[in-house]
């Protein structure tokens, strides 16, 4: 008699979170033993350096199959060849399309083009970050940018459901689409100090109330900016008319908390100061001067900073000049909504590019 016998053979995939981080990293697989060596893996495993090659050289193969995959995350949640868990295939995918942010610095403002691609290596000497790591994080960026530019809806959303990313991970990913879809421009030299921290908290507080989900319009998409109200920024120009009931107002308030020598420099230039922030919001429906908003606000920065005001000095006087304005006799329909929601803006970008 022949018995049957039901035979499985497991191809469980095992994944080694230090190596597949060198890999991550652009390290070749001899650099990746090197590093491994040094931090003392033989020593506290007994593991020959022979041993730990051969170790190394399996995992690389293995995420290099995995690449594929990785480079369409739906892929990777339905394919049967690999048998991976649920947490490690979420640690593959998060730690694939994790960036540096001094890489991101560097790709903001080029197009993602075959072009720039080819220039990644002035990047990849300029941040010490490998050549391999570059253009993994650079494909990356434009293969998210084209998935979700014509998307409707909330890009951080369709990019957590399209890659599978953790919410963090795509609220940077979408500052970096949104500066993209939009072309602000970020890589003149006047902009050079602005970290890609500094970009992504300015973008989402323009994202969050200058585009059109503001007014939870879900037909709208995330990457558009609400027309509507950037024309009715022209407006504004009604406080130049009020300018010296602005500045009384203003002044009185900040005269308790303001030092004399920066009081007294105040009240000589209130106008040079009011005028730039009003004519910046009434060029804002013009693409170009949308386009250029980080230049337009750098140079008005530029102003304070002569004048050796501190940080806190152009939080209290933004505080009050938003504030006084409402105070005006201005019956002017929808002046406060406007001037509250540009305000909301250009104050906590004036600070955090300060």
């Amino acid at each position: 008699m022949h018995a049957e016998v039901d035979v499985f053979i497991s191809n469980y995939t095992l994944v080694d979170p230090e190596i597949y981080q060198l890999w991550i990293d652009g390290l070749p697989a001899s650099e990746a033993v090197r590093t491994l060596n040094q931090s003392g893996l033989g020593l506290i495993t007994g593991a020959s350096l022979d041993l730990i090659a051969s170790d190394v050289l399996d995992h690389y193969r293995t995420y290099s199959l995995l690449e594929k995959l990785l480079s369409n995350p739906n892929k990777l949640q339905e394919q049967l060849e690999f048998q991976i868990e649920p947490q490690t295939r979420q640690l593959l995918i998060e730690k694939y399309y994790d960036f540096d942010d001094v890489v991101m610095r560097e790709l903001l403002g080029k197009k993602l083009s075959s072009k720039h691609r080819k220039d990644l290596d002035e990047v990849a000497e300029k941040t010490k970050v490998a050549l391999k790591s570059c253009r993994r994080q650079f494909d990356n960026v434009k293969r998210i940018f084209k998935v979700v530019e014509e998307m409707p809806g909330s890009m951080v959303q369709n990019i957590q459901k399209s890659f599978y990313l953790p919410e963090e991970l795509a609220k940077r990913y979408a500052c970096v689409v949104f500066l993209a879809c939009l072309r602000f421009e970020t890589s003149k030299r006047r902009l050079q100090y602005m970290n890609f921290n500094a970009f992504k908290r300015c973008t989402e507080v323009i994202m969050n109330n200058w585009t059109y989900p503001f007014q939870s319009n879900t037909e709208y998409f995330d990457t558009e900016m609400d027309k509507e109200f950037l024309t009715d920024l022209r407006d504004l120009r009604i406080l130049s008319d009020k300018e010296k009931e602005h500045k009384h107002l203003v002044c009185a308030a900040l005269r308790p908390t303001f030092l004399h020598k920066s009081y007294n420099e105040l009240e000589m230039n209130f106008r040079f100061y009011s005028r730039a922030i009003l004519a910046l919001a009434a060029a804002l429906h013009r693409t170009r001067e949308m386009r250029n908003l980080f230049i337009e606000l750098a140079q008005i920065i530029e102003l304070w900073k002569q004048s050796g005001w501190t940080t806190q000095a152009l939080e209290l006087f933004l505080n009050a000049f938003t504030k006084c304005a409402l105070e005006l006799d201005i019956r002017e329909e929808d002046f406060k909504r406007t001037w509250e929601r540009y305000m909301k803006v250009i104050t906590p970008c004036f600070l955090i590019m300060y």
